[in-house]
């Protein structure tokens, strides 16, 4: 053996075809999925796009490393499923650009974090994570009730991701910098407009408790209580015993 690869080493040509056909072969395991994918991945007829507000809430969840600790991926292990609630599936983050599932868990997986707490009680943790979960070692994030949400960039990163297969309609696109100051402004003539847009069941609520002005507060929240509530398909599996339609 060792005199094989000590004569492939001295004949370059071979040696350079031999990691073609190494590295042919692992990229063709892990490419070939891909061309079956629309066969693989659940339906769910129900699922919606992020709002602006959501995806900016997005956007501030990934610049400030919040992925680097908590987890969107519910595996399907027992233990998981009675903690954290239906195991994730592929179809729910179908929007997600870039992905972010993983399994490092300083702290909870948020898969299904939307909802389960009130808006005072995330604005709260996010402020001092220590008034709601004394053994918390999360960071202090109460400047972002401080800072005014950037809205102006809204139309061209909805724009970006209808390019990438996000069905974002070209009313959406128009309308971004609106919605979102009207998603965190319910007492707004803008409000409404959101919930046309992106149907009856999007959240629309004062998310930081401060009618001033559209913070990066309000768009985290957004972002948080949207968490599993894209699409109901995963609770629907769990009612048929564990299929789809």
């Amino acid at each position: 053996m060792f005199g094989t690869h000590y004569n492939l080493e001295r004949r370059s040509i071979r040696l350079v075809l031999a990691i073609i056909v190494a590295a042919s072969i692992g990229g063709l395991v892990e490419i070939a999925p891909l061309f079956t994918i629309h066969e693989t991945v659940e339906a769910a007829p129900d699922m919606r796009v992020y709002t602006p507000l959501e995806l900016a809430g997005r956007n501030i969840y990934i610049r400030e490393g919040c992925y680097a600790c908590h987890s969107q991926m519910i595996r399907t292990l027992r233990d998981e499923v009675e903690r954290y609630g239906s195991y994730s599936l592929a179809v729910e983050s179908q929007y997600d650009h870039p992905m972010l599932w993983g399994s490092k868990r300083t702290g909870p997986d948020l898969a299904r974090i939307g909802g389960k707490y009130s808006d005072q009680w995330q604005v709260a943790h996010l402020r001092n994570p220590r008034d709601v979960v004394p053994e918390s070692v999360m960071p202090e994030y109460a400047f972002l009730a401080r800072a005014s949400l950037r809205v102006d960039d809204l139309p061209a990163h909805l724009a970006a991701l209808k390019r990438l297969g996000v069905p974002y309609s070209d009313e959406m696109i128009a309308n971004a910098a609106s919605d979102a100051f009207g998603q965190a402004s319910p007492d707004s003539d803008k409000a409404s407009g959101v919930r046309a847009r992106y149907g009856d069941a999007t959240l629309v609520s004062l998310f930081d408790g401060d009618p001033r002005a559209v913070t990066e507060m309000d768009a985290l929240v957004a972002y948080l209580q949207v968490l599993g509530r894209l699409t109901d398909v995963a609770h629907r599996q769990d009612d048929m015993g564990g299929s789809l339609e």
